[in-house]
């Protein structure tokens, strides 16, 4: 088996996945409307998460007409990964890879159906001995809270840092620091 465009050969190992899956224009073409309103899923996250379901519903198609066999254009929908639903649709992205699969309507809602598992409770270590006793010694000197009450570090993260984060950082940086001349 060969890449299309360059003519490679493809590992062996994905010679049956190739077969089997499609891009995601391809399965698009054969359906009625553009498969609007079908549930599509990968099956790399089939693979590596089968605990949760995660798959795109496809809110709006726009295909190119001019591509052979229409298996190019782009493609928009509400996305639910690992169980969690995203509130508007966006572009779907990875379009192009291989292991695109339609969820047939009569396993839609088997498919979606999900228990979500209750996040375990919040763990607590205790702060390191020198570290503890500065606290314990603060605490005292402010007469906050009884010494008996041992100060205790949860181990789960509060704050999420994503990448709007560090943007957000990074132009306050700049507006401090102002334009380079």
């Amino acid at each position: 088996m060969t890449r299309p465009h360059t003519r490679k050969t493809l590992p062996v190992l994905a010679w049956q996945d190739v077969r089997r899956e499609s891009r995601l224009f391809s399965l698009l073409s054969g359906l009625r409307m553009f498969g609007v309103g079908h549930l599509f899923t990968r099956k790399s996250w089939l693979t590596e998460h089968p605990e949760a379901p995660s798959y795109w519903q496809v809110t709006k198609v726009k295909v190119d007409y001019t591509a052979e066999n229409m298996d190019h254009g782009r493609a928009w929908g509400v996305l639910t990964y690992k169980g969690k639903q995203e509130s508007e649709a966006k572009e779907m992205d990875k379009v192009m890879y291989h292991d695109w699969r339609l969820v047939p309507k009569h396993e839609e809602e088997q498919f979606k159906l999900y228990n979500p598992v209750p996040e375990p409770p919040i763990r607590y270590v205790s702060y390191p001995p020198l570290l503890r006793a500065m606290l314990l010694a603060q605490r005292q000197k402010d007469k906050l809270g009884s010494a008996a009450e041992e100060p205790t570090l949860p181990l789960k993260r509060d704050v999420l840092l994503s990448k709007e984060y560090f943007r957000s950082q990074e132009k306050k940086r700049e507006r401090q620091e102002g334009t380079a001349v």
